[in-house]
């Protein structure tokens, strides 16, 4: 019985992807789709758990045919992000006038990182004090217990590595090794690798124009091989959506939300705080808040069903560059390196309450000025090569909850709500990193006031 439901359960998510075929046929819009594929999957998704509930082997099996389509989504766009960001950053560098370029790019889009990522964890520790919020509150039962025990074995490898330590491993010792994601520090290793071809075709320039050139034209043709790669893969947006947020609305267990429904509530109060100063602050340099969140919220929708701003990195420019009007060079540095460095949600927001909750345990009174000074110092300078993918979080909360001796373990109490968390985490990552790119590039000049005005600019990937 259980292997017909799954099978009725596939069958259904077919006709909704072929729901969202016709409608490309029929040309509706690339921002309809996607957000009917949210929509039709956040109805089916509880339709599901209605039916069979979240640990039946008929959600269990169904969820794993719709992984087809979601999971094989994400890793199509993780399958670019490499290609992408080499040829990207490589092309973008080359055609600077003046190297001093790279440098005002790269120092306005991290001081735009780890400025709003010291709000953000200003933001939740007013939010946590506000909510009350206490670990000695939630109940540990054995999963819980389990993860406490697997997050202080992971601790022992943080606490090994200094702070320099750390930033050494952000030098492509192997950029071979690093284009395979083989390290946590990967994605921003390959960007460096990336800015230092491009510096070096700039110095052949005067030497040996001849090779120069001959370099720019093979770059520029892969580029151009990468961008309709990334077009095709973009095309799929609506379908992948339509699984992911099917899979996690299926599986998300009601009951265990209602028990952290304090901290599950805080940290969407934290998130939408720091999504609103992200707004004030793009008004602040003269942008139009309600048009930006227009133009935006189709990616930010894929970035809170996949969880993951590594694979939102090639939608992430996509946007910057089609949408917002922000330059290839800044959109590929800002997207990337918002992947990896200052993430509001995860390494500000979601380390910085737990310290606040987990205080209290071990007599730290998280109201006083040396503690919150001192966990915002440590938040911001701890956000550096944060893994934009899942889990990122847990990493950053290590770190954090380690140099301020707190006991890592209570961080395994919120292991069951930390997927539905974890959606809105990401899509502020992402944001920030946009947000990053487009005032970056108001503050170089290098921002097409008219596309950002623009109301009709649909990506490429809509009409491809």
């Amino acid at each position: 019985m259980d292997t017909l439901w799954t099978v009725v359960n596939v069958v259904v998510m077919l006709i909704l992807i072929g729901l969202l075929i016709w409608m490309q046929k029929k040309h509706v819009s690339f921002t309809k789709r996607v957000f009917t594929g949210l929509a039709l999957g956040i109805i089916f998704g509880f339709i599901l758990q209605w039916a069979f509930g979240t640990q039946s082997e008929v959600i269990s099996k169904s969820t794993d045919w719709f992984s087809l389509v979601g999971s094989g989504y994400v890793g199509l766009l993780q399958m670019v992000v490499i290609p992408l960001i080499m040829v990207s950053i490589i092309s973008a560098i080359m055609n600077l006038k003046g190297r001093q370029n790279l440098g005002k790019m790269s120092g306005s889009i991290i001081a735009v990182l780890l400025i709003t990522v010291a709000i953000a964890a200003s933001v939740s520790i007013v939010t946590s004090l506000s909510f009350n919020l206490k670990a000695i509150e939630i109940q540990a039962g054995d999963r819980e217990q389990a993860q406490g025990q697997k997050l202080e074995e992971k601790v022992g490898d943080v606490k090994d590595k200094s702070i320099p330590q750390q930033v050494l491993e952000f030098i492509p010792t192997n950029p071979f090794a690093d284009m395979t994601g083989a390290r946590r520090s990967s994605t921003l290793a390959v960007v460096i690798f990336s800015a230092f071809i491009g510096v070096a075709v700039l110095g052949i320039d005067r030497k040996k124009p001849e090779q120069a050139a001959t370099f720019r034209k093979m770059v520029e043709a892969v580029y151009a091989v990468v961008l309709r790669i990334v077009t095709l893969v973009l095309r799929l947006t609506p379908y992948g959506i339509l699984a992911l947020i099917t899979k996690t609305t299926a599986t998300t267990n009601i009951d265990e939300i209602l028990k952290l429904a304090k901290f599950v509530g805080a940290s969407y109060v934290a998130l939408i705080v720091m999504f609103i100063i992200h707004l004030i602050l793009i008004t602040l340099f003269g942008f139009n808040p309600i048009q930006y969140v227009r133009k935006v919220f189709p990616t930010l929708v894929f970035a809170f069903t996949s969880r993951s701003s590594a694979a939102t990195i090639p939608l992430n420019v996509e946007t910057q560059t089609k949408k917002l009007g922000v330059s290839e060079g800044i959109a590929n540095l800002s997207a990337t390196f918002g992947a990896t460095i200052g993430q509001n949600g995860c390494a500000g927001i979601y380390p910085a309450m737990l310290a606040v909750m987990i205080a209290p345990t071990v007599g730290i009174d998280p109201t006083s000025w040396d503690f919150i000074i001192k966990l915002i110092l440590i938040v911001t300078i701890s956000s550096f090569g944060v893994a934009g993918v899942g889990g990122g979080a847990t990493f950053a909360s290590l770190i954090v909850l380690s140099t301020m001796n707190l006991p890592v373990a209570l961080a395994g109490l919120l292991i069951s709500v930390e997927p539905l968390i974890d959606m809105g985490r990401t899509a502020l990552n992402v944001n920030d990193s946009i947000t990053a790119g487009l005032i970056s590039s108001k503050i170089l000049k290098e921002n097409d006031q008219d596309t950002f005005n623009n109301n009709h600019v649909e990506l490429d990937s809509a009409h491809a």
